[in-house]
C-alpha cells in the first residue's frame, strides 16, 4: 500500500525552491495500544471535562488556555492571542545551514519523517539536492503542525529524511545528574583491553530486523488465544540473573563463552563435514 503525503510545501535555499512532500517514517500500528473498559460490563470508558469548582462537567467553548505563572494563578490566553505569534504557515522549509551530519548531537533528533520530490518535474532538482547533501545535514526551519519547528535533513537511499530536532533549552545537561559524580575518570588499561576483546566478539554488520521485539510478539499471541476462547498458563519464573563480584572474572568468563562459541561450528557446517569425510573414506571391498 502507498504511503500518503502528511504534509505539502517547498524546501527552499536561497534562490532554490524545490516543491516537495513530507511522509511519516515510522509505523504507529506496529504497537499494540489498549482501550480501557469497564471490567463489569466491557464498556469503554469515557473522560468529561470536569469543573470541580462548580461541580460541573463543562463545554469546549468554555475552555480557554492558561499559563500557571505562580502557583495556583493563571494568565488566560485566548486563541485569538496564540493567532498573534503563531509562525505564518508558508508551506516552506527554509534551509539556513549546512553541517556535517555526524556533527549533530543524536540526543537532538526528534520525530523522522520522509521527503518526496512533489511531482515529476521536482525530481531532477530533488536528486541534485539529495547528491549534495552526502555527509552532510542541512538545517533549517518549517512551521510545522501549528508551531515553528527546527529541522535537519539528510539523505538516504534515494531520497532525503527529515528530522525535527529539539531546541537546545530542551535538552537537560548530563552533568546535573548526581551519580555520575561517583563514576572514576580513570579506569585500569587491563580492564578496558579486556572489555574490548570480549566486545570484539559481538561485532557485526548492524541490522535492527535481527531484533524482534518478543514482548510485543508473546502480547498478540496472547491476544489472538484470548480471542479463540483458550486459557493462559502463566509462564514459570525467570532465573534471575547472579551477582558479578568481580570485574576482570567476568570479563574473562565472557571472553572465553565468546571464544567457544566462535569456534563452535554450526549444524550445516558440521554437516557439510560429516559428508566430506564419508566422500574421502575408502569404500570395502565385500568379501566374494
Amino acid at each position: 500500500m502507498a504511503s500518503r503525503a502528511i504534509w505539502k510545501g517547498h524546501l527552499r535555499l536561497s534562490l532554490v525552491t524545490i516543491p516537495i512532500r513530507v511522509f511519516a517514517a515510522t509505523n504507529a500500528a506496529a504497537t499494540i495500544r489498549f482501550h480501557q473498559l469497564h471490567r463489569k460490563c466491557q464498556t469503554r470508558i469515557q473522560y468529561k471535562k470536569w469543573c470541580p469548582h462548580e461541580n460541573v462537567e463543562v463545554s469546549n467553548d468554555e475552555i480557554v488556555k492558561g499559563y500557571e505563572f505562580e502557583r495556583g494563578r493563571y494568565v488566560v490566553l485566548e486563541d485569538k492571542d496564540i493567532e498573534k505569534v503563531r509562525p505564518e504557515s508558508t508551506r516552506v522549509i527554509n534551509l539556513s545551514q549546512f553541517a556535517d551530519a555526524a556533527a549533530i548531537d543524536p540526543v537532538f533528533y526528534d520525530e523522522p519523517y520522509y521527503l518526496a520530490p512533489d511531482g515529476k518535474v521536482a525530481a531532477e532538482s530533488f536528486a541534485v539536492m539529495r547528491d549534495a547533501l552526502e555527509g552532510k545535514a542541512a538545517i533549517g526551519t518549517v512551521a510545522f503542525h501549528g508551531r515553528e519547528r527546527l529541522v535537519a535533513i539528510e539523505p538516504r537511499d534515494g531520497g532525503l529524511t527529515m528530522f525535527t530536532l529539539r531546541r537546545a533549552n530542551e535538552i537537560r545537561s548530563i552533568g546535573a545528574i548526581d551519580e555520575l559524580k561517583d563514576v572514576p575518570r580513570k579506569t585500569r588499561p587491563e580492564e578496558v583491553s579486556l572489555a574490548k576483546k570480549v566486545m570484539g566478539g559481538f561485532e557485526r554488520t548492524v541490522d535492527f530486523s535481527q531484533y524482534p521485539d518478543t514482548y510485543e510478539e508473546a502480547l498478540r499471541k496472547m491476544i489472538d488465544r484470548k480471542i479463540a476462547g483458550e486459557q493462559i498458563v502463566e509462564p514459570a519464573e525467570a532465573e534471575k540473573m547472579p551477582k558479578v563480584v568481580n570485574l576482570m572474572d567476568a570479563l574473562r568468563k565472557s571472553l572465553d563463552q565468546v571464544s567457544t562459541a566462535t569456534k563452535r561450528p554450526t549444524k550445516a557446517t558440521a554437516a557439510r563435514g560429516r559428508k566430506k569425510d564419508e566422500m574421502e573414506r575408502p569404500t570395502r571391498r565385500r568379501s566374494a
